[in-house]
């Protein structure tokens, strides 16, 4: 075993042993050269690894590296059924961190009109290079984003629903399209999973080497009408996707 594995496993055995908290900074690299008896070039290598692998926040700038926070967050699809109803004041992310007693944030980073591509334009029923409204948010707990969502609206769904406005959607999405009379009624859910990049994985802070899911929902009002075209990204480690009692073609049990 190179000396830099051996300095990674022994720190990421004092991690699972708690030596080493969630948050927590770890010494310094000259503090780390010092315990093991080593040069800087296999602490950096180490410390690389197990950044790698989504154990350590690594440093920039002034930051110190800290231990990743590793603990999994369930976002239920039944999630959608407390914020369908327009007048809440937390979204569906928001919803499901305090039923865990977590304190989510959904922050508003980009709200644009914009021509929108052929294969998305087939998804949300639009005609290709049309405008629609783009909304990209990230799903945060504190200054961690757990989800990048990127959603698409057609141009008169979004004026109507008042999706336009360049600050969060206060209640959620599906609250302002309810108000709006666009009430939905059905979604198609897709979902992948693929190795992050570079800039995903320095965004939520896994490492190139923790999987993502990715998650394509189109959703539908009366008349099988598209309203939104959602995509969303988030770290395999730390999000749970789950899907409780759903109905099963022709209902009875054999």
């Amino acid at each position: 075993m190179e000396k830099y594995q051996e300095v990674a496993e022994q720190i990421r055995q004092k991690i699972a042993e708690g030596t080493y908290a969630p948050g927590q900074a770890l010494p310094t690299i000259e503090e780390l050269m010092e315990e093991y008896e080593v040069s800087r070039t296999p602490v950096r290598a180490a410390l690389k690894l197990l950044a790698d692998g989504g154990l350590l926040n690594p440093g920039r700038g002034l930051r110190r590296t800290t231990v990743r926070d590793s603990r999994r967050i369930r976002v239920s699809f039944n999630r959608y059924g407390s914020v369908i109803q327009p007048g809440g004041t937390s979204g569906p992310w928001e919803t499901a961190c305090a039923e865990q007693g977590l304190e989510g944030e959904m922050k508003a980073v980009t709200v644009d009109s914009r021509p929108i591509g052929r294969d998305d334009a087939e998804l949300l029923g639009v005609e290709p290079g049309s405008d629609v409204t783009y909304r990209l948010r990230h799903a945060c707990i504190g200054d961690e984003v757990l989800q990048v969502q990127q959603a698409w609206y057609p141009a008169g769904i979004a004026l109507q629903a008042g999706l336009g406005i360049p600050s969060k959607i206060r209640g959620g999405v599906y609250g302002a399209l309810t108000a709006a009379g666009l009430r939905p009624v059905a979604v198609d859910e897709t979902i992948r999973g693929r190795m992050p990049t570079r800039e995903e994985a320095n965004l939520m802070r896994t490492g190139t080497g923790v999987p993502l899911l990715t998650v394509e929902r189109v959703t539908r009002g009366a008349d099988s009408q598209v309203l939104e075209l959602l995509r969303v990204t988030a770290p395999a480690d730390r999000i749970e996707f789950v899907y409780n009692n759903l109905p099963l073609p022709g209902g009875g049990s054999g």
